[in-house]
């Protein structure tokens, strides 16, 4: 074996660095490369395209996307424990994968990346609805990106593809279905995860419309939505 087919199973990554999800940082790990696998292939074909992966952990989802055949991943990364797993990957991959270390809110990690753009992640949760709303109200339209391929809490998800009038659909939902079609596409137990969190997760696709469904700037839509709805929480309390 070489390459990628050569890399331990990530259980005995994690044992040999020494590494634990830390709720501080939103993290659950999945180590099963099976999983991580198909959630790239969510994303399609990834052979022409550049990939953002923002909050990779010890590599389970980035070993995924090279395996499925991506052409470059950019792995951010907060966490610096993670960083001698990932250099491993880099390793297996030569030429294919780029790890950033730092916080994805600070910084632009879309700039590094050539066209085609997809974004595939399982995100950290403490930060991951404000990392999609950011991707969803660029000044520009379409983005650089095609599509968001994400994972977040199954609460969250049926809150971005939420139908207009139902409980659920709020400002990420009128956010997300202004610019892109979105859907869920997978559905992940608890026990997918290391530490297993308290609620199941599931990956929601959007792809990015050619011109929004109707004309407005996105940053005053962003405020008036934000405030819309959090008027009608108060209102129901």
């Amino acid at each position: 074996m070489s390459g990628l087919d050569a890399l331990p199973p990530l259980s005995q990554v994690i044992a040999a660095h020494g590494l634990s999800a830390r709720k501080s940082l939103g993290q659950n790990f999945l180590l099963d490369l099976n999983l991580t696998s198909k959630i790239a292939r969510q994303a399609g074909d990834l052979s022409a395209c550049d990939v953002l992966e923002v909050g990779p952990g010890p590599g389970g989802l980035t070993r995924g996307l090279l395996m499925e055949g991506a052409r470059h991943v950019l792995a951010v990364e907060k966490d610096p424990r993670c960083l001698p797993a990932l250099a491993q990957i880099a390793e297996a991959a030569p030429g294919r994968l780029t790890v950033l270390e730092g916080d994805a809110l600070d910084i632009d990690p879309l700039a590094h990346l050539t066209p085609p753009i997809r974004v595939v992640a399982n995100l950290p949760y403490n930060v991951g609805t404000e990392l999609l709303v950011r991707w969803l109200t660029p000044k520009e339209w379409p983005p650089v990106w095609e599509t968001l391929t994400l994972m977040f809490q199954r609460e969250v998800a049926q809150r971005i593809v939420a139908a207009p009038g139902s409980k659920a659909y709020g400002r990420l939902a009128l956010l997300a279905q202004w610019r892109t079609d979105a859907r869920i596409v997978m559905h992940l137990p608890p026990s997918a995860f290391i530490p297993p969190p308290k609620v199941s997760s599931a990956v929601v696709h959007l792809t990015a419309l050619s011109a929004p469904r109707y004309p407005a700037d996105a940053r005053i839509l962003e405020r008036l939505v934000a405030r819309a709805f959090n008027q009608r929480r108060k209102m129901l309390r």
